[in-house]
């Protein structure tokens, strides 16, 4: 089964009320999609990166309260998890899809990349559309535009992804709901290859 895109009702998902019942819609509706997407993505952004990359759905397993606020399909290096790695997601919250670059709290990585990112600031700075966001929490909707990214933020930044032991980073596009909904699965497959692709240096930076 190839990959049909996302509809309006799949962001929905996030409306529906408790943790059983959202769950319950996820796995049903959206849990499917990310699979497919997944599979699809994992050839090109193994060929992308030079090494297998293995595809890896959020299941929200840890949570007991509390419904989750988006989803998320991750291709990582590692076949047992991702989460210690630099890695990429395609996911949603309820306002829009993101396709993104992403080290969060658990890797060692991220000192790395912040040494790097200071040395290649001003290529990065250039060479990434106005357009991409960064953020330094993953669960967090909100970010920074790239083109509001001044010297002064990405020294923030970086000093804490060298300082804080729980520093995350990502970055990446989002595409409103709505926009995201027009999408057919070709168009948007297109979309985050191209996205991946434009992220590669970041992910090489990581290492």
């Amino acid at each position: 089964m190839s990959f049909t895109g996302f509809t309006a009702d799949d962001f929905d998902v996030f409306t529906v009320p408790g943790l059983e019942g959202r769950m319950e819609v996820l796995i049903e509706r959206v849990r499917p999609k990310l699979e497919t997407l997944g599979a699809e993505i994992a050839p090109y952004i193994s060929a992308l990166c030079g090494e297998e990359m293995f595809v890896h759905v959020a299941k929200h397993a840890r949570r007991t309260v509390n419904p989750p606020i988006d989803t998320w399909v991750a291709w990582a290096a590692n076949k047992r998890g991702y989460k210690a790695l630099p890695h990429f997601e395609v996911g949603m919250f309820e306002s829009h899809l993101f396709i993104i670059f992403a080290i969060i709290y658990e890797s060692p990585n991220k000192t790395t990349f912040a040494r790097n990112l200071e040395k290649e600031i001003s290529e990065i700075q250039l060479s990434l559309p106005k357009a991409y966001y960064w953020s330094t929490d993953h669960m967090s909707p909100g970010g920074t535009p790239h083109e509001d990214m001044d010297q002064e933020r990405f020294d923030i930044l970086i000093n804490k992804l060298k300082q804080v032991k729980k520093a995350e980073v990502m970055c990446g596009l989002r595409i409103p709901r709505e926009e995201a909904a027009k999408l057919s699965g070709d168009e948007l497959v297109e979309k985050i290859q191209e996205t991946f692709e434009t992220l590669l240096p970041l992910y090489r930076m990581a290492f």
